[in-house]
């Protein structure tokens, strides 16, 4: 039998931070909800959330000011008894069904399955997954889709209780299960740091492969370099370091092998600056501010701030209000691929 979770005015979510980060993603969501609750899934990672707001009126709040620490969410529309046996499948697979929207028939669809930690079912999730595909399409002619779908169905198996809930990807915040990016190493890969920035174009709805000149401090071994130079800009690369051999040959690379505080460029010359230094972020900020003045007017910043004090919050706004008035915040988001770090992407005023 199926238990609806959202009685009026207030909805139940499954919501997921970078693991240790869950406390700072509590108290964004209890800012925008007062009374907000929380129950653990994962350590200090996925929690069971109780908000008192409808669920629209829940998702729309996130999605008008989104949480810095959240990465990831997923409404719970259903809550079904789950035994950890076969038993469990059939319940779990008929009460999807019912809650899929017929008008939906046809459509793309991603089934995403994950499980709370010492939770061991006697059945692979991929069965579950295959059971729950199976039905739908059979019910609705849906289609099996990683990527790009129209509605993701999640579940989450907790020990005694599934949670079900069927949402739009925007609404999750991300596509990915649980918001945990994962993209595939190249051979010749210049460092792992490549996929940050590969996330944040993600994260933030940007198109690199539309930025023509861009200039990269703190550039090696050159990940976000390569990425760029893939994406089709010319690159500056400010590095006193050596970046990967593969890279040194491009045409479109210039690499200066100096500190960053002892370059300087032309004004407007760039349209994109990146930088994803080890530094503090007053350090960074105090090389970074001087060349600001080579970035155009509406250029993009996307730089990576290092969380040292345990103070996240101030760090972003200390770290915002050292760049004004030139530089707009448009967005700061703890991405998958962040460790004790956080990625903020900013604008230059026109």
């Amino acid at each position: 039998m199926i238990e609806q979770s959202h009685p009026a005015g207030a909805s139940q979510f499954v919501v997921t931070s970078n693991r240790g980060f869950a406390a700072y993603a509590q108290d964004e969501l209890r800012a925008l909800a007062p009374g907000t609750k929380f129950a653990e899934l994962i350590a200090g990672e996925t929690y069971a959330m109780r908000i008192p707001l409808g669920r629209e009126e829940a998702i729309a709040a996130v999605l008008r000011q989104e949480p810095i620490f959240l990465r990831h969410m997923h409404p719970i529309d259903a809550e079904i008894a789950c035994a950890g046996t076969d038993g469990d499948i059939a319940p779990i697979v008929s009460a999807i069904v019912r809650l899929y929207d017929p008008a939906d028939r046809g459509a793309a669809i991603a089934v995403q399955i994950r499980k709370a930690e010492g939770f061991h079912p006697g059945y692979e999730t991929g069965a579950l997954r295959d059971a729950v595909s199976a039905a739908l399409k059979e019910a609705n002619e849906t289609e099996m889709v990683v990527k790009d779908a129209k509605r993701i169905v999640s579940v989450f198996l907790n020990n005694g209780v599934a949670y079900i809930g069927i949402s739009p990807p925007e609404y999750n915040l991300s596509d990915w299960p649980g918001g945990a990016v994962r993209f595939r190493k190249e051979e010749g890969q210049a460092s792992r740091a490549k996929f940050k920035l590969l996330e944040a174009e993600y994260a933030f709805g940007l198109d690199l492969s539309g930025f023509r000149k861009a200039l990269d401090i703190g550039a090696a071994p050159g990940g976000w370099t390569s990425l760029l130079l893939e994406r089709g800009a010319e690159v500056t690369a400010v590095d006193p370091a050596v970046l990967h051999p593969e890279l040194l040959t491009h045409p479109r690379l210039t690499h200066l092998k100096r500190n960053a505080g002892d370059v300087q460029f032309p004004p407007d010359t760039f349209d994109l600056l990146v930088c994803d230094m080890s530094w503090s972020p007053k350090q960074m900020i105090k090389l970074l501010l001087p060349l600001l003045a080579a970035l155009q007017p509406g250029g993009t910043a996307v730089i990576t701030l290092k969380l040292m004090h345990g103070k996240p919050f101030q760090t972003v706004k200390d770290s915002v209000r050292a760049m004004q008035p030139d530089m707009e915040l448009h967005k700061a988001k703890q991405l998958f691929h962040n460790r004790d770090e956080l990625t903020v992407y900013l604008r230059k005023r026109r």
